[in-house]
């Protein structure tokens, strides 16, 4: 844990995925304060007319970003994050700002098991590094 799993319509180039989870994985180490071997990235291409959401009585295809995390930080560090990662998305995939959700899943480290990390992930703490 962390994992990133960013739903999109389109397809993609392995390299441009790849290029888009460096960043990503950079970003948030940064700004979260994590060990970035924890953080996993899903890029899954579910296909045109995959993800919808519904804009002026029509539905829209859009992409949606969930990031399950250990729970600890602010609502004002999950923000900076959330506009970060939608900026390496739009940057990199090209998508749209208004088509473009984040939302956060919030665990204890308990519930995160990391076999070469030494298991179970140790509670977030202001102090990590």
């Amino acid at each position: 844990m962390p994992y990133l799993q960013l739903d999109v319509n389109d397809s993609y180039p392995v390299d441009v995925k790849k290029a888009l989870a460096k960043k990503m994985a950079i970003t948030y180490a940064d700004l979260m304060t994590v060990d970035i071997r924890r953080i996993s990235i899903a890029i899954r291409e579910v296909g045109q007319g995959g993800v919808w959401r519904t804009v002026d009585g029509d539905p829209v295809p859009v992409s949606v970003l969930m990031c399950d995390i250990r729970k600890g930080r602010t609502p004002e560090l999950r923000m900076e994050v959330a506009k970060a990662l939608c900026a390496d998305c739009i940057d990199i995939l090209g998508l749209r700002e208004d088509r473009l959700n984040v939302e956060f899943t919030q665990h204890s480290g308990d519930e995160m098991y990391h076999p070469t990390l030494g298991g179970f992930s140790p509670e977030w703490s202001e102090n990590e590094a």
